[in-house]
């Protein structure tokens, strides 16, 4: 925005501010008369307090499933489809996997990938889900291990959890949750046997040179320069932000530049990758890839066992709202650890 916009825009922030503790510096900015709040916080809060603030738009990024809901005019949900750039990053690591059994670096029986994982919300199901069917259309019997550290944020379990998918010998590992600890147990393992790291919103590069392989990330630009600039007209946000557009909900992908690839490693993936990611992209930026959840599957509901899905008509993810909501684990190919 102070790129963009300069002196157009004053900007106020409120940093490392808890979920349950949102309120105060939602209202102490509203109160100072902001025009436009952007948040990324998990609470419900936001949506309770907007309607005493009329002239603020509330702009909180995508954190559960609005359909059907009832929501005030000034407040909206926004998120990059990110699956899109999940599955890219699985044909990356899949031309990798292949590149290792072509090689005889491993068997064909040791195409497995792992996946540190914060919680089994269907934003992180998603998320893992969409990776490996990019492998698998690369090397099609590959399966996953998952594990799960039930929080969001924190370097030793983080680490832990892919040390054990490490020693249960996953050969590509990546992650849904907030610290390096994954990328760093790669790099760690990375002298004594292949592990490749594969990277989600940050880059691991730079941390993990030898073993990181490529990141997919949510770009931001799009929705927030255009939603302040609808704002500046007095216009309505979901009017002049291009996208999907749900009601005051909105995404999009590849094809607006609300995803991108970022840092393939040249020195570790094989010759072609960036070509392959390149055709995959253009394939989602011209619409043809809608049904990244596809083929001869059957998903079930973590919570709920007697709640099932079969893929072979498919399932299309962000269809009728930003927020991911594929939620079943793909039995006899994903497994999750305990």
């Amino acid at each position: 925005m102070e790129k963009e916009y300069g002196e157009k825009v004053e900007i106020l922030t409120r940093s490392n501010v808890l979920d349950e503790e949102m309120e105060e510096p939602l209202r102490d900015l509203a109160d100072q008369h902001c025009d436009i709040i952007f948040l990324n916080g998990y609470s419900e809060e936001v949506r309770e307090i907007a309607p005493e603030y009329p002239y603020t738009q509330f702009c909180q990024a995508s954190y559960m499933d609005m359909t059907n809901e009832t929501v005030p005019e000034n407040y909206h949900t926004f998120k990059g489809e990110a699956y899109q750039g999940r599955y890219v990053s699985g044909i990356a690591a899949g031309i990798k996997i292949r590149q290792l059994i072509i090689d005889k670096v491993i068997d064909e029986d040791q195409a497995i990938v792992g996946f540190v994982a914060a919680f089994p919300t269907s934003e992180v199901i998603s998320g893992y889900t969409a990776f490996l069917m990019g492998v698998r259309s690369v090397v099609p019997h590959t399966v996953m291990r998952v594990r799960y550290t039930k929080t969001w944020s924190s370097y030793p379990l983080e680490k832990s959890a892919a040390q054990q998918l490490i020693d249960e010998g996953c050969v590509i590992l990546s992650q849904h949750t907030d610290t390096i600890g994954p990328a760093i147990a790669c790099e760690e393992a990375l002298t004594e046997r292949p592990v490749y790291f594969v990277g989600y919103n940050q880059s691991m590069s730079e941390v993990a040179p030898g073993s990181s392989l490529v990141t997919s990330r949510i770009c931001w630009e799009p929705y927030v320069l255009g939603a302040v600039d609808a704002v500046m007209k007095e216009r309505p946000i979901e009017q002049l932000v291009t996208g999907n557009v749900h009601g005051t909900d909105i995404c999009a992908g590849f094809e607006m530049d609300w995803v991108e690839m970022i840092d393939l490693n040249q020195q570790v993936a094989p010759l072609g990758t960036q070509e392959a990611m390149d055709s995959a992209i253009e394939d989602f930026k011209n619409g043809e890839v809608d049904q990244v959840f596809y083929g001869n599957y059957i998903g079930v509901d973590p919570e709920d066992p007697s709640d099932t899905i079969d893929l072979t008509n498919g399932y299309i993810e962000n269809e009728t709202t930003s927020y991911p909501t594929f939620h079943y684990i793909l039995t006899d190919i994903i497994t999750v650890e305990e």
